[in-house]
């Protein structure tokens, strides 16, 4: 299985590699600058610099892109359709780091967690276009595309446990009643879909146990 991680520096992508790396994966690491992922193999472009070129080959790619100031936040759209236009038509399947905003809290799917009355003010706006992202994958046909929303408390520095729980389009929670999950069980995650392509041209969600 050969698998490049886009922005294999941030905090996900570091640790998707190391967990993809740990299941005997090809990874190579896509990085602006100098690579400080476990990766030994290296693509040393800017995400929207890649061509075909660069990712033909790979079975899998996973976008661990994120963008966090206001002036940038286009950037989940942007760059999202960039590497579908890459791909597109290809066997290449396209694994999408993606938000717990767009998660619905409803059978009826018309309401959203970024819609409920204590979602933080300021976390609004990256909901709002890591969304519209997520909306605009779906129209994607052409694309074997997966999106992997994370829980409602996606804790960074979070302990790994190796278990979580496979959820869809609803907010799912535990047992203990708990929306959480590490960035660590998280890579799990990602890198089982990686590995096992159960889901192409949906969008999962994962709660750790």
């Amino acid at each position: 299985m050969k698998i490049a991680v886009i922005c294999a520096n941030g905090k996900q992508g570091k640790l998707i590699v190391k967990e993809a790396i740990a299941r005997n994966a090809s990874v190579t690491a896509v990085v602006r600058g100098e690579n400080h992922s476990a990766a030994v193999n290296v693509i040393k472009k800017d995400l929207f610099d890649l061509t075909i070129d660069d990712l033909e080959g790979f079975d899998v790619v996973i976008d661990a892109f994120g963008a966090w100031t206001e002036e940038t936040l286009p950037l989940h759209s942007t760059s999202l359709k960039h590497l579908c236009d890459l791909v597109s038509g290809k066997e290449i399947r396209l694994l999408v780091v993606g938000g717990a905003g767009s998660l619905y809290v409803n059978k009826e799917h018309t309401m959203q967690v970024m819609d409920g009355a204590n979602f933080p003010e300021m976390s609004k706006p990256l909901a709002f276009h890591m969304g519209k992202a997520l909306d605009e994958l779906r129209t994607r046909t052409d694309v074997k595309w997966t999106y992997i929303s994370p829980a409602g408390d996606f804790q960074a520095e979070g302990a790994k446990t190796g278990k979580y729980i496979l959820g869809g389009e609803e907010l799912t929670l535990n047992a203990k009643g708990e929306s959480v999950i590490s960035y660590a069980d998280y890579a799990v995650a990602m890198v089982d879909e990686a590995l096992n392509g159960n889901h192409i041209q949906q969008r999962i969600s994962v709660v750790s146990q």
